[in-house]
């Protein structure tokens, strides 16, 4: 038989989804994580799609894998033991920062401890200059000696990070090869080949987080792909990326910071899915998930993407306290907001929910299995919106008495409160905290969140999507097919691709044609060796961009640039096009001050099999008839009230239903809040619409 079938695979820090795609058919799972173990639950995910299906593992013609273990080891501290190697004089780079202060009028700040301790930061006499030149000549025998100490310490991985190595990786590719001769099968990350671009922080810290998190990914990858092996999976695996492609798991053990938003940025691209099969232009992308809640903007049917961003921030999320990554990744706020996030009452006698999350185990109180916080997910079981008895299809029914005995002991109590008010008042504030995220997000983005399409999905966000909605003003909602699962669909829709950025600093008024058109051959030449790995003799698209600005400034902007061959004329037109940019940002330029370009970007990515749902005909609008009534907590009127509770499976395209109500289904349910209606579209997805006047 053909392989056919293509399956996606998303390890959260919760649950363990899978989506399975066999010629326009869906099928898909939803299990807790093992954490001590991911891959059993991986497997077992996998295995029970596949009998849904009644497919084989043979049957299967590719495994799209995402997964939030680099992330993990990074936030919880949990890597490799691991070393750093750096120009003499640059020991402290990575602990120095960038001297700013995150928190202006915090006396008592505290900076995110480096992932090298000092101890393990050892420096190397050998000096290039920002051009490229040799002043001081490695000296290999220093190199060669610190073999023995880093045995010693029993170091699992070494970073080598040196200065201006992005212009000339001499002395890094020699002083990795010293050390690998000498001590064979230890993670060697090199900054000029996982970050080559200027800034030594950002290049050091980012070559730190690899090294860190390399041999942690590679026994799990390598297991993984051994266990799948072992079932009779003969099809190849590849991992998502953070920017939005996919890439070998080969790569992916080379290069496993860029598997950091894997996760989140499958989701991304499921929302910009949607929002081309329902033609919104403008949509803010809400996934929220047991851990945390992503939201990402689109414009034009694509997210935001950037080459920079932070894990780990350590104070209330704000930006600078993390931890810097110069890789591709595509543009979202993460924050602590999940269905696990804990809830409790603070020293102010003030309702918090999050960072923290009880995740898989014990998970929240209600799940039984040992957890005794209160969590979102307890709060919205005590609110009525989610079925004990339904939960997970049934599979996994829940604990209405164990999320009442931890909602008052931690919340109610200690704030005299009841339950219900307690439980609400955990949902209020978890739902402020995105909306304010979203706020803000926007704002630094330089949009507006207002007048955008929220598309909801993850196993939470359908629950807290109406509200959310009301609070950010917005007046649709859809919540598509399969919401629940929705990062590991978005797997499915991505493109094996993969993307270089080079540092070479190029006057507009001295635009060197030849050296840009030298720069992006070899950027090619880098790029396709990786995606024909998966790719094979498929098409290929390229992608070019540079990051630009005005002489004197600190920051770059994006700017598109043409794929052909460039002529020295093309100053004027790269002049165009960063002026159009900066415009569009700032609402204006800065006349007669010298243009810079500063890094080139090149993506190239093959074709995805295209899977478009096809809208199924539209049927007349008709009231269908709940499958049951419900008793569900009333902000309003501080009351549980009866409201209808519809079945997903049996709505047709055109059921219209009154809000307040609840739309459920396997792996998540839909909460129509008062102030919104529902009807099914013609694609069977659930569209929220803000009832007209009402407020």
């Amino acid at each position: 038989m053909e392989r056919r079938g293509r399956l996606g695979v998303d390890v959260g820090g919760t649950f363990t989804d899978v989506a399975l795609e066999v010629e326009g058919r869906r099928w898909s799972a939803k299990i807790l994580t093992t954490p001590e173990a991911p891959e059993r639950a991986v497997l077992e995910a996998i295995g029970t799609v596949l009998r849904e299906a009644s497919l084989a593992p043979s049957d299967l013609s590719i495994i799209i894998h995402g997964t939030t273990l680099a992330t993990n080891a990074l936030i919880e501290r949990k890597g490799a033991l691991t070393a750093l190697l750096t120009t003499e004089g640059f020991r402290d780079t990575i602990e120095i920062r960038h001297e700013n202060r995150f928190e202006q009028y915090d006396v008592n700040i505290d900076l995110p401890p480096p992932l090298v301790p000092r101890r393990l930061r050892v420096p190397v006499k050998e000096r290039i200059d920002a051009r490229g030149r040799v002043l001081v000549p490695l000296d290999e025998a220093a190199v060669a000696s610190l073999a023995e100490r880093l045995a010693a310490e029993r170091i699992e991985a070494v970073a080598i990070g040196f200065l201006h190595s992005y212009t000339n990786p001499a002395h890094e590719r020699r002083a990795g090869e010293i050390i690998a001769d000498r001590l064979p099968g230890l993670a060697i990350t090199l900054s000029s080949d996982v970050s080559p671009e200027m800034r030594e922080y950002e290049r050091f810290s980012t070559a730190c987080a690899n090294a860190y998190v390399q041999p942690l990914i590679g026994r799990y990858l390598t297991e993984l792909e051994g266990s799948l092996r072992r079932e009779g999976f003969v099809c190849p695996l590849f991992l998502m990326l953070s920017g939005g492609g996919l890439t070998s798991v080969e790569t992916a053990v080379r290069f496993p910071v860029r598997l950091v938003e894997s996760g989140p940025a499958g989701g991304a691209i499921f929302a910009a899915q949607i929002a081309r099969q329902c033609r919104l232009d403008k949509v803010l992308s809400y996934d929220m998930g047991g851990t945390t809640a992503k939201i990402c903007l689109l414009d034009d049917l694509k997210p935001q993407t950037n080459r920079a961003f932070e894990v780990a921030r350590i104070y209330r999320f704000k930006k600078g306290s993390g931890l810097p990554l110069r890789i591709p990744v595509i543009e979202m706020v993460e924050i602590g907001a999940g269905g696990g996030s804990i809830a409790r009452v603070d020293r102010l006698n003030r309702i918090t929910v999050g960072p923290d999350s009880a995740g898989a185990d014990p998970g929240p109180a209600c799940y039984g299995r040992g957890g005794i916080v209160p969590t979102v997910t307890d709060a919205d079981l005590l609110l009525g919106r989610i079925d004990p008895a339904g939960f997970s299809g049934g599979r996994m029914p829940l604990g209405r008495g164990a999320a009442e005995t931890a909602m008052r002991r931690e919340v109610a109590e200690p704030l005299s409160l009841a339950t219900e008010l307690a439980a609400l008042g955990v949902s209020e504030i978890v739902d402020e905290n995105m909306a304010n995220a979203a706020r803000v997000h926007a704002i630094e983005s330089g949009k507006d969140a207002r007048g955008r399409t929220l598309v909801a999905f993850g196993g939470a966000a359908p629950l807290h999507a109406a509200r959310m909605a009301e609070k950010l003003g917005l007046d649709r909602v859809v919540v598509p097919a399969y919401a629940g699962v929705g990062s590991a669909v978005g797997f499915l829709r991505a493109p094996i691709a993969f993307e270089i950025v080079r540092s070479a600093l190029q006057r507009l008024d001295q635009f060197d044609a030849a050296a840009a058109n030298a720069l992006f051959a070899t950027m090619r030449r880098e790029a396709e060796a990786i995606v024909r790995c998966g790719a094979g003799d498929a098409s290929l698209t390229e992608t070019r961009s540079a990051f630009m600005r005005y002489r004197g400034q600190g920051h770059e902007i994006a700017v598109s640039l043409p794929v052909r061959t460039y002529r020295s004329e093309d100053a004027a037109l790269l002049r165009d096009a960063f002026e159009t940019e900066y415009r569009g940002l700032y609402s204006r330029i800065i006349p007669g001050v010298e243009i810079e370009a500063l890094s080139w970007v090149l993506l190239l990515s093959a074709p995805v099999p295209a899977a478009e749902d096809k809208p199924l005909p539209t049927a007349e609008p008709y009231a269908p008839q709940p499958a049951r009534m419900r008793p569900v907590f009333d902000p309003e009127t501080g009351e549980f009230v009866e409201v209808a509770v519809h079945e997903r499976a049996n709505l047709r395209p055109g059921a219209l239903i009154p809000g307040p109500a609840v739309i459920v289904e396997d792996e998540t349910s839909t909460v129509v809040s008062r102030l919104f209606d529902a009807w099914i579209d013609a694609f069977g997805y659930v569209e929220l619409t803000h009832k007209q006047g009402q407020v």
